[in-house]
């Protein structure tokens, strides 16, 4: 009776075992021999060192070769699955921005509907147009959250500033190579690879064509794959035309809810093509109909300023004051100037502004 009471408890002990997070399996290997006593210690020393050492090399081939496991521990290609990072997307989306309905409904379908397709026929290409302050990085963003828990942090997320990164026109020709160098690389090592090109609005005419052949219907080049790759541009270009058609609608009668895609994503795609100060001036990517969305931001209104206002307060922790929500969007400038429909800076200087409160 004693003996069973003793095999049941040091089985107990067994079952309640458990890896720690950031830890192999094969730690556990070496707390259950631990815990064997006798049995493990009347193995003679060299014996139990290699079986150890076997023990330990079969765990942690296991444990590399099991996928699910291996990405609990460390950040994989892809950390979630399409359905899951489409609900994310939506979920953060809904919370966090404003006044952006188009936005909202093109950006959720155009990724949700990418990561569901097991066999795309080229890699997906967002380019996001509008003013300063209205949503372009946080968007973007909130893309590579949705996919990884590290976001922009990712290694598998490559984010390019036109000024920074590409700052002189004489080196245009060295950036090309190293511009598909750097693609070509990070999509072989991670198909679901994110790349991320702001201030397309300053970026050197004729540089982005370098990556044509990438986001192009091709189901290899040089043995790589690109079909599962996602691109996203940001500009500043098209934002005047967005602001005409924005502006029309409202002077009309007609609701803001009301536009649609159809309303400006053409006449965006000709202007950002025709702009000589936007890097996709006669771009082939336009040219070629490899951009798959031309994604307009509206300008924002009191009432979104209002609305980004009060989300900032909240995130820092602060009971929301409607006063200070008031003086800090009346600190805004509005255009245009007769009518002072929309924020000059959108949400831009929201949390700037209410540092002095």
């Amino acid at each position: 009776e004693t003996r069973r009471k003793g095999a049941g408890r040091r089985a107990a002990q067994l079952a309640a075992m458990r890896v720690p997070r950031g830890r192999t399996p094969v730690w556990g290997l070496v707390f259950v021999l631990c815990q064997l006593g006798p049995a493990a210690q009347a193995v003679e020393p060299i014996s139990l060192g290699l079986a150890l050492a076997g023990a330990a090399a079969s765990a942690l081939t296991g444990f590399i070769s099991y996928p699910r496991l291996y990405c609990y521990f460390t950040e994989c290609c892809l950390q979630r699955p399409g359905a899951r990072a489409g609900a994310v997307l939506e979920q953060e989306l809904d919370k966090k921005l404003f006044g952006q309905h188009l936005v909202k409904k093109v950006v959720v379908k155009a990724v949700t509907g990418f990561l569901n397709n097991a066999n795309p026929k080229k890699p997906l290409t967002l380019s996001l147009h509008g003013w300063t302050g209205t949503g372009k990085n946080f968007v973007s963003k909130i893309i590579a959250e949705s996919l990884y828990e590290g976001g922009l942090s990712s290694r598998y997320v490559h984010h390019f500033v036109s000024t920074l990164h590409f700052p002189h026109r004489q080196n245009i020709t060295e950036y090309k190579d190293h511009l598909q160098m750097w693609v070509r690389g990070n999509v072989s090592a991670c198909a679901r690879s994110i790349f991320i090109f702001d201030e397309m609005d300053k970026m050197h005419a004729g540089l982005i064509d370098s990556i044509k052949p990438f986001l192009d219907y091709y189901e290899q080049l040089d043995g790589v794959s690109y079909r599962k790759a996602i691109f996203i541009f940001l500009s500043n270009a098209g934002a005047e035309k967005i602001t005409e058609v924005a502006l029309d609608f409202w002077r009309s009668g007609k609701r803001r809810e009301d536009l649609g895609l159809r309303d400006m994503e053409s006449s965006v795609s000709v202007s950002v093509f025709n702009n000589k100060n936007s890097g996709f001036w006669h771009s082939s990517l336009i040219d070629r109909n490899l951009i798959d969305y031309f994604v307009p931001f509206l300008p924002l209104e009191y009432k979104h300023v209002k609305m980004c206002i009060r989300t900032e307060i909240q995130s820092r922790g602060n009971p929301v004051d409607e006063t200070i929500i008031q003086k800090v969007a009346d600190e805004m400038t509005f255009f245009p100037k007769e009518e002072r429909i929309y924020s000059v800076k959108g949400c831009k200087t929201v949390q700037t502004k209410l540092d002095f409160y």
